[in-house]
């Protein structure tokens, strides 16, 4: 297979974590006889610092001519206090608009070898496998109107969601599931909220589809609990846009580190494909960076974007031996502890893809 893959290195760690990736991609381009081009493009706080607004008309045309996107990470403390247009996120929320990726797809898991690892107790992460499916173009982030009051003494921002958009994310959450445990845990706060008693009716209608497919609600406050007291419970966990940032990053937590979940958002042309971790300005040129979740992230282009499920399956257990194997990132390694850095994970990565 011959495919155009556009690289957004963005900021802080991200150029370090997108070096990792694009070398398994390659390697495993060359094992299976594919040809994959990689292009990269400017982003985020990269862009800002060249003269350019956080997503360049040019990267966005990278973006839309290639088969799949992967990006680094986005973020700089240096831009988060100024106007809306001039921040580097701002740039994420407009790309993942013109590419029209309205769902994003985060399985979180606990990998062999790192039950003692996590915040949890062992027996409590036994069987945690669990896809959050987060709804990406809606909501609170996009809802309009927003802005604040002239003299400063208020702000103010709109969760809106209309009908379409809650059937079209629940229909993938419910699709996701038939696939796994046939479970979906679907998240609101109808309790308080107009917006959330639609998500709730809509998606309980979605439901009535899937007769082979459990459904559930859960108010998002319990369901933040739960995720710590009961991870394993969970299997599809379905969410809009806010309160699925949230509880995914969360998950990071529960399954032993933000550094090891990658996402893939998907619906539109293509796909978005990045780790769920942020730029990390502290660890930035470091090479303290974990890139597994990039890595990951690579796997889910290369099933999602790309459908070539037997190269991603080849990544995964090339992940899951590195850290069955003992190799750890300093977000993963004992206190104290060995720890390598992001090079030589990515190393030890490509020493067991063959």
């Amino acid at each position: 297979m011959n495919a155009t893959i556009a690289l957004l290195p963005g900021d802080g760690i991200g150029p370090e974590v997108i070096d990792a990736a694009a070398g398994v991609l390659e390697a495993t381009a060359a094992r299976h006889g594919h040809a994959f081009a990689l292009t990269r493009s400017p982003f985020g706080a990269a862009a800002l610092r060249a003269g350019e607004p956080p997503l360049p008309d040019g990267t966005l045309r990278d973006c839309r001519a290639a088969d799949a996107v992967l990006l680094g990470a986005v973020g700089d403390p240096a831009y988060s206090d100024g106007p809306r247009e001039r921040r580097p996120e701002t740039g994420l929320l407009e790309l993942r608009r013109a590419l029209g990726v309205y769902a994003n797809l985060r399985p979180a898991r606990v990998w062999p070898g790192l039950e003692g690892g996590a915040a949890l107790r062992a027996e409590r992460l036994r069987g945690v496998d669990m896809l959050i499916v987060r709804e990406l173009t809606g909501g609170i982030y996009f809802g309009e109107p927003r802005g604040r009051s002239a003299d400063r003494a208020e702000a103010f921002d709109t969760m809106r969601y209309s009908t379409a958009e809650i059937e079209r994310i629940a229909v993938v959450a419910f699709e996701s599931a038939r696939g796994r445990r046939q479970l979906v845990t679907s998240v609101d706060k109808a309790n308080v909220l107009e917006s959330s008693r639609l998500w709730r009716e809509v998606v309980t209608e979605v439901a009535s589809r899937y007769p082979d497919v459990r459904l559930e609600h859960q108010l998002v406050d319990s369901c933040a609990m739960r995720l710590v007291s009961d991870p394993g419970s969970f299997d599809v966990l379905l969410a809009g846009n806010l309160f699925g940032d949230i509880l995914s990053d969360e998950a990071g937590a529960v399954v032993g580190s933000l550094g090891l979940l990658p996402s893939a958002s998907v619906g539109g042309s293509g796909g978005l494909f990045e780790p769920v971790h942020g730029s990390a300005p502290d660890i930035a040129g470091r090479d303290a960076a974990n890139p597994i979740g990039a890595i990951a992230s690579a796997a889910l282009l290369l099933r999602h974007a790309l459908d070539l499920g037997a190269e991603a399956d080849s990544i995964e257990r090339a992940v899951g031996t590195a850290l069955a194997d003992g190799c750890r990132t300093a977000d993963l390694a004992a206190p104290g502890g060995p720890a390598l850095g992001c090079a030589a994970m990515a190393r030890a990565v490509l020493d067991r893809l063959a």
